[in-house]
């Protein structure tokens, strides 16, 4: 992979190298359930995957950054900015997600004394929800922390990442994607909450299965009206527990408190994302639980269970992702699937038997095209480390 990627460097940036440019790999995410939790206080189950984006970076003398992507400069042509000049693009959209990260590196007070190359190459399925965006903030700031020397632990990287999507490109997400994406561990998931940033690790003891991502190609957005105005909604659902009960975000609630609470919630709409939202997180830490036990099939249950309540309450999934859903669980041999991601496209995720892999691909891709006129894609993956140097 990065042989062929050294060879474009090359092309791009000169061939008269003094220093061969550094390796590094940011990894996609797959949360395995809890959905919608992150913004809210609670508690998310993401794995780092081994798909991602790769890229090649290095120093140079100069005052500004240069930026390529084999994935979308078709002509290969780099983009090229001084450090004291960063600000949004509007006709180059990918390289506002790196360029955030520098934007809010240098209002930490971080100062580069030094140009920068980096090439970035992705095998991760653009706006399949697999966190592209999160993996290209992560591994820029990787690459900066290491490369200018900045001392920044993997938890203020994810920090600077969420920062960057927030106050530079403007969608208002959680942490979990660029935290499962900075603080990734093979073989393992992340448990962290979102509120406190305090986090675990679980061993995925998955040896009779493989984790499946179906893509359903429907292009996923989690920057239109519709990801703000749940949010928005959750807000108003929060201001009016409020008035009853002293709580900072939604899950601080259990799902019993929220029974006996919910009627102070005046708008419906509110009430329903409200209901996902404390429903979801304690089904997160339940499953967690299962998973430790080594229970798939009660694990299984509560993704299904998660998938329905997204699909019912905080209302994110469409036919494509509901179908990709319902034939899997049709099928014996799967123990659980679920959309993961956003939501509005995107993928699902199914915990699927070995043995059926081939059963599994073949009878979801053929009743999903029958359905909904669509070809869907699939990828087995395994668990990944976090966005790191590649030595």
């Amino acid at each position: 992979m990065f042989e062929i990627i050294l060879q474009e460097f090359k092309k791009i940036y000169g061939t008269d190298l003094n220093i061969e440019p550094t390796k590094f790999f940011a990894p996609g995410r797959v949360n395995l359930i809890g959905e919608h939790t992150d913004h809210e206080g609670g508690n998310v189950f993401p794995c780092a995957i081994n798909l991602g984006i790769y890229a090649l970076a290095n120093l140079r003398p100069g005052n500004s950054v240069r930026l390529c992507s084999l994935n979308f400069d078709e002509n290969k042509t780099p983009f090229e900015i001084n450090f004291s000049d960063i600000k949004l693009q509007d006709s180059i959209k990918w390289v506002n997600y790196p360029l955030g990260v520098i934007n809010i590196l240098q209002n930490l007070g971080h100062k580069f004394n030094s140009g920068i190359d980096i090439l970035y190459y992705g095998n991760l399925p653009d706006g399949a929800g697999l966190s592209s965006s999160a993996a290209i903030e992560v591994l820029t700031a990787r690459i900066f922390n290491e490369l200018y020397n900045l001392n920044l632990d993997g938890v203020d990287l994810a920090k600077i990442s969420q920062r960057a999507e927030n106050e530079f490109v403007g969608m208002h997400c959680g942490i979990m994607d660029q935290f499962a994406v900075s603080m990734g561990k093979k073989n393992n998931a992340v448990l962290l909450n979102c509120s406190s940033l305090k986090y675990s690790y679980a061993p995925l003891n998955l040896d009779s299965c493989k984790i499946i991502i179906t893509n359903s190609n429907v292009q996923h957005s989690l920057a239109g009206s519709e990801y703000n105005l749940r949010r928005e909604q959750c807000e108003n659902a929060l201001k009016d527990l409020q008035t009853v009960k002293n709580i900072k975000c939604l899950c601080d609630l259990t799902p019993e408190e929220f029974e006996n609470l919910s009627g102070s919630i005046k708008n419906p709409e509110s009430f329903k994302r409200a209901k996902h939202v404390i429903y979801e997180n304690a089904r997160t830490l339940n499953a967690t639980e299962k998973l430790k036990a080594g229970d798939l099939k009660a694990f299984g249950k509560l993704m299904d269970e998660s998938h329905i309540s997204l699909r019912d309450y905080y209302q994110v999934t469409i036919f494509e992702l509901d179908t990709l859903a319902e034939l899997a669980w049709k099928i014996p041999g799967v123990y659980g699937s679920r959309m993961t991601g956003g939501g509005f496209g995107g993928c699902t995720v199914s915990i699927v038997d070995k043995n059926i892999i081939d059963e599994f691909k073949n009878s979801v891709g053929e009743n999903y095209k029958k359905s909904t006129g669509r070809s869907a894609s699939f990828y087995i993956v395994d668990t990944s480390d976090g966005a790191n140097k590649i030595l």
